[in-house]
This record gives C-alpha cells, structure tokens and sequence, in this order.
C-alpha cells in the first residue's frame, strides 16, 4: 500500500471522527489533537477505525507515534510493510 493509499485511509477514519472537521486543511507536522480538538476517546477510537480498515495492530505504546499526520502516514507504513 502507497503512502498515498495510506494517508487517504487516515483521512477517511479522521473523518468519521470529526465530521465536523475541513480535513483539508490539516498541517501534515501539527498535532491531530489540536488540529481537530479530539480527547483520548476519539483517539482510541481512531485507532480503531485505523485497525478495522488496515487489519493492523497498534499497540497503546506506539499512539504517540499517531501524533501528526505526517507521523500515522510514516507509522503505518512501516507496519504495513512489516506484515
């Protein structure tokens, strides 16, 4: 999977997320959390979303890593291609 492919699943799950959100407007280096004003339950929630649409494991230690767009896109694709 590109990390095109990659960033657009990201986009997809932030989406349901934050609905609300103009994702196209998120700074790739800015922290999601600010960005899109989301808690720990949205977060959680996003990782979940992240598992069902990639089948990955993410474990609680590796969700600082999720920080920034930039850094799922990174994260993810190194798991990926990992598995």
């Amino acid at each position: 999977m590109s990390k095109e492919e990659i960033r657009a699943v990201v986009l997809r799950v932030l989406g349901r997320i934050a609905p609300e959100a103009d994702l196209s407007q998120l700074r790739p280096g800015a922290r999601l959390r600010d960005q899109l004003d989301i808690d720990s339950m949205d977060l959680l929630n996003f990782v979940i979303g992240l598992h069902k649409e990639l089948h990955v494991e993410i474990p609680e230690v590796d969700y600082p890593k999720l920080a920034t767009l930039d850094g799922c896109v990174d994260y993810l694709a190194g798991l990926l291609k990992a598995a």
